[in-house]
């Protein structure tokens, strides 16, 4: 029961965090990669703001023996820049650039019920669902 507590109100703020930051609006977004344009470097503050808790997170986590919720820390073991993650690196870019959003953004302004929003987490759930039937394991 902790773990779901946990886990729904982390997700609660993430998504408090996105709306109010604007990165829910896909227009805030494009106008932070339109450098040569209406450039809007507000979303570059927000990223900023991010690292810095997520600096300070991680050097807590450093410290602890184990996870609060588990066992053992979960780390990824592959440092290989191959074929596969720079295809996954352009298609999110692309994706971002082209939709305004990133998963993140994306399922939290479900809420909204915006026709563009659902269609485009309509697509992104048929590309994870694509890559796990036909993607190598």
């Amino acid at each position: 029961m902790k773990v779901l507590l946990t886990a729904t109100l982390s997700g609660c703020l993430f998504g408090a965090g996105l709306a109010l930051s604007g990165m829910m609006n896909p227009a805030k977004v494009i106008g932070f990669l339109d450098l040569f344009g209406a450039w809007d470097p507000s979303l570059a503050f927000v990223m900023g703001g991010a690292l810095i808790v997520m600096a300070i997170g991680y050097q807590i986590g450093r410290k602890r023996a184990r996870p609060v919720f588990d066992s053992t820390f979960h780390t990824p073991t592959g440092t290989a820049i191959d074929r596969r993650l720079i295809l996954g690196a352009v298609l999110f870019g692309l994706g971002w650039g082209i939709a305004g959003f990133c998963p993140g953004p994306a399922l939290a302004a479900l809420v909204t019920g915006s026709q563009d929003i659902l269609i485009f987490a309509a697509a992104m759930m048929l590309g994870i669902v694509g890559f796990r039937l036909v993607g190598p394991h």
